[in-house]
């Protein structure tokens, strides 16, 4: 088993807590880190875990796991954990996994799982989107699409998303969320391959030359991911096109690191919007 041999990785560093008496990783922690990476893995793929297992109408459950040791890992240590999805049954999959400090390979293990009906626990096939999905992402297809249009078109998709990070979780009110700029704004929104709109953001044009994003939310189990950066880009890639100048933004103070990775850099004084502290970033832009 070689890092080459999987797409997806998880990072972390050892621990203190996580050390035994031989001050090396203790055996059962090699589990948790590998049930840690298995839900990296969904995020990997778009999936909001427990919304998709609702809509796929089932869940996993771990049917056997088996960990060999080859070399241990010690505190501080950088270590990734591969994953990799190498055989759907019919109602079962199995992960093989690899732990790596750097080259090194220093546990294997194999976890598999039984897609089965919640309420009762008995197994079901599995879904043909759950199979199409885990086939394409180990095979190095995308796991979401950026659509862009009018509110006729994505509003109901971008609505859901926007609800959900702005009402429900950071508790704006809701009729300071919609405006009559949701009509003429183009539209963004990611959705993943079971059809789940997982981020949105939109476009308007404040004055000629200028595009102005907002309203950019992503689903909160899924940040971190790449989702956030694609809308944006799809966007500022719109304005260029359009032939504008430059791309401002509100950004949350929270999130003024993510916007400056993508280009973007602080004009002004901080300010309060809905209550919550933001800054004005801008991009400038070249035709294309």
């Amino acid at each position: 088993m070689k890092r080459q041999d999987f797409r997806f990785f998880h990072r972390l560093r050892v621990r203190w807590a996580e050390v035994d008496m031989q001050k090396i990783v203790f055996n059962a922690h090699y589990l948790m880190y590998f049930d840690t990476a298995v839900a990296d893995y969904w995020r990997a793929l778009a999936l909001p875990y427990e919304e998709a297992m609702h809509r796929l109408g089932g869940d996993l459950y771990v049917k056997k796991a088996t960990v060999e040791f080859h070399a241990s890992a010690r505190m501080d240590d950088r270590i990734d954990v591969g994953l990799q999805c190498a055989r759907i049954g019919n109602s079962s999959m199995v992960f093989l996994g690899g732990i790596f400090r750097d080259e090194e390979l220093l546990i294997t293990g194999e976890l598999i799982y039984v897609f089965a009906d919640p309420a009762t626990q008995t197994s079901r096939p599995v879904p043909p989107a759950l199979r199409e999905l885990l086939a394409g992402y180990e095979a190095g297809e995308t796991v979401a699409d950026v659509r862009l249009g009018s509110w006729a078109e994505l509003g109901a998709d971008a609505a859901q998303v926007r609800t959900e990070v702005f009402v429900q979780e950071q508790r704006i009110p809701a009729d300071m969320e919609w405006d009559a700029a949701d009509q003429t704004a183009l539209h963004a929104v990611a959705c993943n391959r079971l059809g789940q709109p997982v981020a949105t953001g939109r476009l308007l044009q404040p004055a000629p030359g200028v595009g102005q994003i907002g309203r950019m939310a992503v689903a909160r189990v899924l940040r971190g991911t790449h989702l956030g950066r694609d809308i944006v880009h799809a966007l500022v890639e719109f304005a260029r096109q359009r032939g504008d100048h430059e791309v401002l933004l509100h950004a949350q103070r929270s999130a003024e690191g993510f916007y400056a990775r993508q280009g973007f850099a602080p004009r002004g004084e901080p300010f309060e919007e809905v209550g919550i502290a933001h800054i004005e970033m801008v991009l400038p832009l070249r035709a294309a």
